[in-house]
Order: structure tokens, then C-alpha cells, then sequence
């Protein structure tokens, strides 16, 4: 069985169809649990796409994405961390999650 090497090319096809998945989750599902679950596979696929450019591009000095990628994670936990916050209290109130429901919150 041959095995895939790691590559630019290869990591930026992952990253892609990563992406490509969180978009349809974002965009097809009515569940704000599994719409955050889309935005942050869209997160991580820019991760890899930050990891892959700085190994690849400068290999042995740069590790300016590795940075950037953990960056990124700290925003995106804190990012899921108020969404939550959100929901609950949406729920609180309405007794519904759907996204919907936001809607019926304006004053």
C-alpha cells in the first residue's frame, strides 16, 4: 500500500474539503450547536493552512503560522465559550435553540 507523503499540496486538499465541510455545516444546519461545530472546522482548516505555509514555505527558521495557529485556537475557544453563553441564555428565555428564535428577540 503506498503511503501519502506529507506535503503542501496534500495538507492544502485536506485543509480545502475541511473547510468545505465546515462551510455546509454553517450553512445547511438549523442547530446553533452544530453551525459553531462548522465554524470551527472552518478554524482549523486555516489552522493547517497556517502550519502548512510556515513548515513548508521556510522550513527550519519561520514558526510565525505555529503562532498564529495557536492564536487562533485561543480565539476560537473563546469564541465557543460566549456562543454557549448565548445559547443558554436563549434557551432560558424562549425555551427554544433554533436559530430562528434570535429573530423574535428584537426589540
Amino acid at each position: 500500500m503506498p503511503t501519502l507523503a506529507p506535503s503542501l499540496t496534500n495538507c492544502l486538499m485536506i485543509s480545502a474539503i475541511m473547510f468545505a465541510c465546515g462551510l455546509f455545516c454553517v450553512l445547511a444546519r438549523r442547530n446553533p450547536v452544530s453551525i459553531l461545530m462548522g465554524v470551527e472546522l472552518m478554524l482549523n482548516a486555516a489552522n493547517l493552512n497556517l502550519v502548512a505555509f510556515s513548515s513548508f514555505v521556510h522550513p527550519r527558521s519561520y514558526h510565525l503560522g505555529h503562532c498564529f495557529a495557536i492564536f487562533v485556537i485561543v480565539l476560537a475557544a473563546s469564541e465557543a465559550a460566549v456562543f454557549l453563553a448565548l445559547l443558554l441564555s436563549l434557551y432560558q428565555q424562549l425555551q427554544r435553540t433554533d436559530v430562528d428564535a434570535i429573530q423574535s428577540l428584537k426589540g
